[in-house]
This record gives structure tokens, sequence and C-alpha cells, in this order.
């Protein structure tokens, strides 16, 4: 098994390539879709993205089996997977050597958000924030410019702190 900057120059190759690809008069943006069922008794969401699948539970507490993370600790994981991910490619990209890399990603959410006697509190996670933790020989200067492309190009980072126009339609079906 090879290490973290093995990998390191695999992606370098990889996203020059797609980089090259995006250059392409005949590239165009991929679609993202995601299912969600809730099943039967337990009300487990099942997530669906391409072949894979991931379970969302509550609580025990909220009527909930505990079967897996929360919505709100998903959406912690997906930021910190983007994250780990943007840096990946950032490092692969600028030539940052690195040992080890972590992302540790925090927030508070409070049920009572909204609720009589605490509409001040927000109703969605809220003051996220995320360490990421990294062994590398690279100076700090060199680590501080990755860390700024990283919050420069980190997709989910950057739609969590933008406003965004989101549709809803409701397809209601009598049983």
């Amino acid at each position: 098994m090879g290490t973290l900057n093995d990998y390191l120059a695999q992606k370098r190759v990889a996203y020059q390539t797609l980089k090259l690809r995006a250059q392409s008069p005949d590239f165009s943006p991929r679609p993202l879709t995601a299912k969600v069922t809730a099943e039967g008794r337990s009300g487990i969401r099942r997530i669906r993205i391409r072949d894979f699948q991931v379970i969302s539970d509550a609580g025990t507490d909220f009527a909930g089996y505990d079967l897996g993370p929360t919505s709100p600790e998903l959406q912690l994981g997906v930021l910190g997977s983007c994250v780990t991910h943007i840096t990946l490619i950032q490092a692969a990209e600028l030539g940052v050597p690195l040992e080890s890399l972590e992302v540790e990603v925090e927030g508070t959410f409070d049920l009572r958000g909204g609720k009589p006697g605490f509409e001040h509190l927000p109703v969605y996670p809220s003051d996220l924030r995320y360490t990421i933790h990294i062994v590398s020989p690279a100076s700090p200067e060199e680590i501080a410019a990755l860390h700024a492309e990283v919050e420069r190009t980190c997709p989910i980072l950057n739609l969590l702190r933008s406003p965004q126009r989101i549709t809803a339609t409701i397809d209601h079906r009598r049983p």
C-alpha cells in the first residue's frame, strides 16, 4: 500500500486530465440526483445516489432507532468529505506533500429553534466550523496557499456559504 503522497501524484494526473476535458467544447455539466425514501415502521431514510445507499435515521429520543446518522450529521460529513477531497486536489495541483490529512467538522443544532420562546434560534445547523489537520514538510506559507485554494474552490463549502435558490414540486396522489 502506498502513501498519501503516492496518491497525490495519481490525483495530479487525473485532475490535469479532467481540466483538459472540461475545456472541450462538448463538455457539459453533470446532473446530480439523489432519491430518498422513508421506509416502513422504522421511518429510516434510505438515500440512493447512483449505485450507493446511505441510511439516515433519528435517535431514539426522536422516535428513531439510531440506525444511521441524522441529516444534520450527514451535512457535516458531506462538508468534511468535500473539504478533504478538495484539499487533496489542491495539494496535488500545488505540489504540496501531505503525510496525513484529516478534517474535523463541528456545528450546533438546537431542536428548540423557531419554537415559541426560541424564535431567535435557527431551525438549521449553525456555527459550522472545520479544522484541517495536516502533517506535511511544507512551509507555513505553502499550507496557507493550499488552504486559500480550498476555501476558494470547495463546492460544498461555497454552497453552504452562498444563498441558494431551491425550487420545490409536490406530486400528490391519493391512494
